[in-house]
């Protein structure tokens, strides 16, 4: 067999073939624009189909919310009518809108559209230093609240509807629209107006476009609660000044009454005023209202137990419709129950300030007010209450010392006026008759020593009203009290006395002294100018009760008062005795007076009187009625 041999022609052949492959596989090779092209390409073609990947996918999800919001707006509209377009805004998913100035802070919730906090920034609850600022408003305590009834049959309460906030600027006015809305122009509105340092703002209620959804034969009911937080020391004092006061049309104003559940129902009211004794939140009207219906509630029953609340106040007034829509201009106060703050607004907000009524608040307003304000002006409030009492002695002291000549007179009197009682002791009209004739021919008037006592009548009253309606004295210290406003508690008990507390305040532990020992020098004087008429009872034996009965009541009224009052009866009493020593020792001489007496009666009497002329004449009468049921 023969051998296969190696041939080159064929290794020749396959190289051959080889590169013509490559040659050819080179040729075909595409450049790199092209690569760039195709890539290019291949890019657009994967966001094109990614572009309509998303465009399915949010038509589906549009579809799917669509058919979401249908079916929510038509829950929505089975139970709110025409404003469950409301609900479905942004605003309400909640959220609160604030207010501000240098005075107060007001924060207003989209829930309701109301005021939820209002807080005063220059004043501190219950003690200077406690670091807890006064809030008339905070943690739900208070509401507004209209009730709407819609032309689809809906009863719908806007406190728990939500309002669409939009907060702007004029000047340094802060405005706030509060809108709730049944479509995008149709909507009832709050307008809030806050200016700078004004604790009083511009209040607005209107609506637009809500003719055809209201029903509008009858007003709108507005609603404003208001539960009042304690914020002073003594929670019972304090509560003793929270009321409720309202202005009639004609500018006069009135009050509700203090107590439990106690309701009124004016009509043409101008303002109504929720006083806490030195704060107050108060809305007031350009348009009257026709009526309002007013409630307050005692929340205190006993204040070991109820420390938080005072009272309850409730108000509701009529929102009139003018050609189907409301518009109702009003505003807010939330500050302070300042008499010259609340003066300065000429609204007579003043009259809330419990000053005392005719001739008492007269005295306030006139001259205790004006007086003390430029005493405290320059000096600290309590060295300022001790000149302010030394200045209304002094302003007294001729009447002071009126009544105590009136009485030296009658001690002089006395012997003879006794020996007249022993006299005609069987006949005592005659012995009536025959006391007159002595004190004409004397010149002396039994009335006198009374007229004195009871023209210092309205200055102590009037004083008892100043003092607790006195905001400068709040938190202001002196000497050991620390609030000249509240008690001055200089030791607290570790139980409680049943009408006196459970402190101790000195204050009224020194006024009492000063009276004890005040009663006591005039007393005795009283007792020695004042004869024992018959058939009356025993005066002598009742003044010696009063020395003691008088001192122990304010001790026990006093304990929980302001210490500004006592502090003024103690520097009073102690001028008061002050002044008797003086007059009886270096001013009334009883033996010029008895020489003066006997002067007198040498000279001819004098005409008697209206007084006693009428006196002596319903005497006589008596006496001959006697006679003639003797003879009978």
């Amino acid at each position: 067999m023969e051998e296969k041999k190696f041939d080159p022609n064929s290794l020749i052949g396959f190289v051959l073939i080889f590169g013509i492959l490559l040659w050819i596989m080179y040729q075909n090779k595409p450049d790199e624009a092209q690569i760039a092209a195709e890539k290019a390409q291949k890019e657009l073609v994967a966001k094109e189909e990614l572009k309509a990947q998303e465009v399915a996918k949010t038509i589906t999800m549009a579809a799917a919310t669509t058919v979401s919001d249908t079916l929510q707006l038509a829950q929505l509209q089975k139970s709110l009518g025409s404003f469950a377009y409301s609900a479905t805004l942004p605003s309400a998913q909640g959220g609160i809108t604030t207010l501000e100035n240098n005075l107060v802070t007001l924060k207003i919730a989209n829930k309701g559209g109301y005021i939820v906090e209002a807080t005063l920034k220059n004043f501190e609850r219950f003690k200077k230093g406690s670091g807890e600022l006064v809030q008339l408003i905070k943690d739900n305590n208070s509401s507004l609240n209209i009730q709407l009834v819609t032309k689809d049959n809906h009863t719908l309460n806007t406190k728990d509807l939500y309002f669409e906030p939009t907060l702007t600027k004029n000047g340094e006015d802060q405005i706030l629209s509060m809108r709730l809305k049944s479509a995008e122009n149709q909507y009832l509105e709050y307008k809030y107006v806050l200016k700078a340092d004004d604790y009083m703002l511009d209040f607005e209620i209107q609506t637009q476009g809500l003719n055809n959804a209201l029903v509008s034969s009858k007003p709108l009911n507005l609603e404003w609660d208001l539960k009042t937080y304690a914020n002073e020391k003594s929670i019972n004092y304090e509560n003793r000044y929270a009321e409720v006061y309202f202005e009639y049309e004609d500018g006069k104003t009135d009050y509700l009454g203090l107590g439990s559940d106690k309701t009124d129902d004016p009509s043409k009211v101008s303002f109504i005023a929720y006083k806490q004794h030195f704060f107050s939140s108060i809305l007031l009207t350009s348009t009257p209202f026709e009526k309002a219906d007013l409630y307050s509630n005692n929340l205190v029953n006993d204040e070991e137990i109820d420390t938080i609340f005072t009272k309850q106040f409730k108000s509701k007034v009529p929102l009139a419709f003018k050609n189907g829509e409301i518009d109702q201009k009003m505003n807010w106060y939330f500050g302070p129950t300042d008499y010259k703050l609340l003066q300065s607004y000429d609204k007579n907000l003043e009259s809330i300030v419990p000053l005392g009524w005719g001739i008492f608040g007269w005295i306030n307003r006139h001259a205790f007010i004006p007086m003390y304000s430029l005493l405290s002006s320059f000096i600290e409030h309590g060295w300022a209450i001790v000149l302010f009492t030394i200045l209304i002695k002094l302003l007294m002291s001729p009447v002071t010392y009126k009544s105590f000549l009136s009485q030296a007179k009658m001690k002089v009197l006395k012997p003879e006026i006794t020996e007249l009682g022993e006299k005609f002791k069987k006949d005592p009209m005659k012995k009536q008759q025959e006391t007159m004739k002595l004190y004409n021919k004397a010149g002396v008037n039994p009335m006198a020593g009374c007229i004195p006592g009871l023209l210092q009548m309205p200055v102590f009253y009037a004083l008892f009203q100043f003092f607790p309606s006195a905001i400068g004295l709040r938190q202001q210290s002196f000497l050991w009290a620390d609030d000249l406003s509240s008690f001055d508690s200089v030791y607290a008990l570790p139980f409680r006395i049943p009408g006196y507390g459970s402190h101790i305040s000195l204050f009224p532990i020194l006024a009492s002294i000063a009276i004890f020992f005040y009663m006591k020098l005039t007393t005795g004087d009283q007792q020695m100018a004042q004869p024992q008429q018959e058939g009356m009872p025993d005066m002598a034996k009742m003044m010696k009760i009063m020395i003691y009965i008088s001192p122990l009541m304010m001790l026990f009224f006093f304990n929980s008062y302001a210490s500004g009052l006592s502090l003024y009866y103690f520097i009073s009493n102690l001028i008061s005795i002050g002044l008797l020593l003086v007059i009886k020792n270096y001013i009334v001489d009883e033996d010029k007076i008895h020489a003066q007496i006997q002067e007198n009666k040498k000279k001819e009497p004098k005409k008697p009187s209206k007084f006693q002329q009428k006196l002596q004449e319903v005497m006589e009468q008596q006496e001959a009625m006697k006679a003639q049921q003797k003879k009978k």
